[in-house]
This record gives structure tokens, C-alpha cells and sequence, in this order.
């Protein structure tokens, strides 16, 4: 099965070409530039660079959030698009997997994360088999700490925006936390092929962004309403 995995959900651009569950290629950024400029050129040059042509896919996996509403978006529409032009299915994967993934040899606990401002974040537990041990919110990292505490068993946390929250893991679980080195906390796309490729694919029509919470214009649209 050859797949092509893209993940524009965060700041890290990544895209795959996954063959029989062997990574061929993989192109991984960080850098604050515009994805719906890079992506499609960076996915032609990888399948060139991979010779894969497009009829030759079997599938497309995409991260699919949560993360910045707009990166979602992209990626999203991008792999929906290319999927319908050829026929062929698209899996959507959560990013918090994805993320998680990196840490799956870990004897312990996986807690991705990624910031979504004034002390909140998007975040899930997993084992190391990339089972949900609980679900994935949208919430206060103080009370996601409080909550990891009563797991009684020691945790990895996973996320680009480690710095950000680093000395509040600290303070609350102390010893049960564990940080891995720098390269760890970014999602790779090969990860987001290999379990695509285990996965049963849906409708292109119905596969939908997970942002775990709307968007603040929507939210504020919302309660407008409300009021009215």
C-alpha cells in the first residue's frame, strides 16, 4: 500500500510517502511561513524525489487537529481534494496521536500537547500502544495535571510548546513527569501514513476538522445568537 501523509496542523509542515510500511521519504519544517504556499510545491518534489507518481497512491492520511484552525484547514482540504481527483480513500489521524507516536516506546504513559493559549490546551493520554487511556480536551493544564496525578504511573509529555508549560508539569507531578530531547517533541508524517495504512478509510465528504473547540469568531457568533 503506498500512502501519502500530510500534517500542516501546527507550525511543523510535514508531508510522507509511506510504501508497503516502509517510509520512502519524509520532509519535515519548522518555520513560520505560510503552509497553503509551501505545501503543494513540497508534496511535488517529494513525489518526484520518491518516484511516486500520484496514480500509484493507495491512500492519503492527514492530521486532521487539533491545532491552529487555519493549518487544519489547509492540510484538510488539501489531502480531501487530492483524494477525490484520484479516487482514492483519505484517513484522518488525530494530531495528538500523531504526536504521541514519538513516544511510543516509552514504559509508561504518552501525553501530547499543544498550547491553545490563556493556560489552556489541546491534549490526550495514551499507552504505548497508541490506545486513548483518556480522551483528548480541550482544557486548563492545571486541572489536566491534577488529573494526571491519580494515573500512578510516571508520564512522557510530548509538545512543541514544551517551554510554555514545562515548570507548571514540574511543580505539580514532579518525579512521575518525563521530558525526551528536543527532536521528540515534533510529529513526524511517516507516523501518520503507517497508521493510516492500518485504518479503515471513510468517506472523503465526511471527514471533518477535530478542533476540540470552536473557533473563537464562531464562539462569539454563538453567543451573540444566544442572547438575540
Amino acid at each position: 500500500m503506498n500512502v501519502l501523509a500530510i500534517d500542516t496542523s501546527n507550525e511543523i509542515l510535514g508531508i510522507a510517502v509511506v510504501k508497503d510500511g516502509v517510509v520512502i521519504g519524509e520532509h519535515i519544517t519548522f518555520v513560520k511561513k505560510n503552509h497553503s504556499v509551501r505545501l503543494m510545491p513540497a508534496i511535488d518534489q517529494l513525489m518526484k524525489e520518491t518516484q511516486t507518481k500520484p496514480e500509484e497512491l493507495d491512500r492519503i492520511a492527514v492530521a486532521k487537529g487539533p491545532g491552529s484552525y487555519t493549518g487544519v484547514r489547509i492540510g484538510l482540504t488539501t489531502a480531501k481534494t487530492m483524494a477525490w481527483s484520484l479516487n482514492i480513500p483519505v484517513v484522518g489521524i488525530s494530531s495528538l496521536e500523531a504526536l504521541a507516536s514519538q513516544g511510543r516506546l516509552f514504559h509508561g504513559l504518552i501525553c501530547p500537547f499543544f498550547d491553545a493559549r490563556r493556560g489552556l490546551v489541546y491534549t490526550g493520554l495514551y499507552d504505548q500502544n497508541m490506545q486513548p487511556v483518556k480522551e483528548e480536551a480541550n482544557i486548563l493544564m492545571t486541572d489536566w495535571l491534577e488529573s494526571l496525578k491519580n494515573q500512578s504511573e510516571r508520564v512522557l509529555f510530548l509538545s512543541q510548546d514544551l517551554s510554555i508549560h514545562q515548570e507548571t508539569i514540574k511543580n505539580i507531578l514532579a518525579d512521575q513527569a518525563y521530558f525526551p530531547d528536543a527532536a521528540y517533541h515534533y510529529a513526524r508524517p511517516a507516523y501518520l501514513a503507517l497508521a493510516a495504512s492500518h485504518r479503515e478509510a471513510g468517506s472523503v465528504h465526511e471527514l471533518v476538522p477535530n478542533y476540540l473547540r470552536l473557533p473563537e469568531a464562531e464562539a462569539k457568533w454563538l453567543a451573540q445568537q444566544e442572547k438575540q
